[in-house]
């Protein structure tokens, strides 16, 4: 089993990029906004940027300490980067060899081998992906580095290619560290997800554990959950009411007083044409401003909420543009965190 240590501090513009983590034969996404230090974090353990401290370790063998700094080419990293960087003169075999060596068996892994004569220009987003993740794997590294694999691929080919994309990383089995701005590439990718903002890791755990238990506003919205700002007073039966700032007021079974963050889950907001006649305690009337499909659901906003439906009821509702509809969900599902 690969183990990757390290503890860097590295300086950029405006903040220093200071990040500590311990993977082990997984994928470990780090998420954020674009000039957070994802792409640092990568090039520091590539050796392409110079860390100002810290300590490298890669199966027990020290990269980088005060006193060792070992080459870029002396490390064993395969690295994908954005946009896949391909050799547009070279052959898509010569480009996966250009990564180490000839690799007949890579090239039938990735289900490239009948490709192997063709030049970039002429492969599609999905199957430029493939040819850059066998390069990087015909070194045989020890580390498996991916810049934003998944954002020079069109909306239609994204799902297919994530999920190939997937599968290649289980098999592999190499301690890898993914970069991206995209929540969704990272939850279906990654076992574990670290968000990083201004070079700081503000929360780590699974998906399923940042989108239950933000621990700020920023991972909340960033895993798409709805994040409504407020002030908390006590209410009857032991809740919660948050007053917003429209004067809109919602129950809460959380306790919190003061300014308070409101986090709701759009999958946990059911949509009708009238007020439900259930438990629900919160409600709201709006009228919709967009409809996302995602596959089978759809994805609704009304106002400053936006609500997850199946695709099958949003239909059933006959929900369009314009409509107005009652968002309501449950005083349970509505979550308070700190303001942040």
């Amino acid at each position: 089993m690969g183990t990757l240590r390290f503890d860097l501090t590295v300086p950029v513009r405006h903040f220093d990029v200071e990040v500590a983590l311990e993977v082990g034969s997984e994928t470990v996404a780090l998420v954020g906004p674009s000039g957070a230090g994802k792409t640092t974090v990568l090039r520091a353990l590539a050796g392409l940027a110079r860390p100002s401290r810290g300590r490298i370790e890669v199966n027990g063998e020290l990269w980088f300490d005060c006193s060792r700094n070992r080459r870029p080419e002396d490390r064993s990293v395969g690295y994908v980067f954005q946009e896949y960087a391909l050799f547009p003169h070279l052959s898509v075999d010569r480009n996966v060899a250009f990564g180490g060596r000839a690799r007949p068996d890579l090239m039938d892994r990735f289900g490239i081998a009948d490709l192997a004569r063709a030049k970039p220009a002429d492969l599609s987003g999905g199957e430029k992906q493939r040819v850059a993740l066998a390069r990087a794997l015909a070194r045989d590294p020890k580390v498996l580095l991916l810049d934003e694999p998944l954002a020079a691929l069109d909306i239609h080919t994204r799902s297919r290619v994530r999920s190939e994309l997937g599968e290649h990383l289980r098999d592999v089995g190499l301690p890898t560290i993914l970069v991206t701005h995209d929540f969704t590439d990272a939850a279906a990718l990654a076992e574990r997800i670290g968000v990083l903002v201004r070079g700081q890791i503000v929360q780590t755990g699974s998906a399923t554990e940042l989108i239950a238990g933000p621990t700020s506003s920023f991972v909340a919205e960033f895993a798409g959950s709805n994040h409504l700002s407020g002030t908390g007073r006590p209410a009857r039966d032991g809740l919660t009411e948050v007053v917003l700032e429209d004067g809109t007021c919602f129950l809460s079974s959380d306790l919190g007083t003061g300014p308070v963050g409101l986090v709701i889950h759009p999958w946990e907001i059911s949509l009708a044409r009238t007020v439900a006649d259930d438990s629900s305690q919160n409600h709201l009337r709006g009228r919709i401003s967009s409809m996302v499909p995602l596959g089978n659901r759809v994805r609704v906003t009304l106002g400053a909420l936006t609500a997850e439906v199946t695709a099958a009821s949003a239909e059933t509702l006959g929900l369009a543009v314009g409509d107005s509809v009652v968002a309501s969900f449950k005083a349970t599902a509505t979550r308070l965190t700190p303001l942040a």
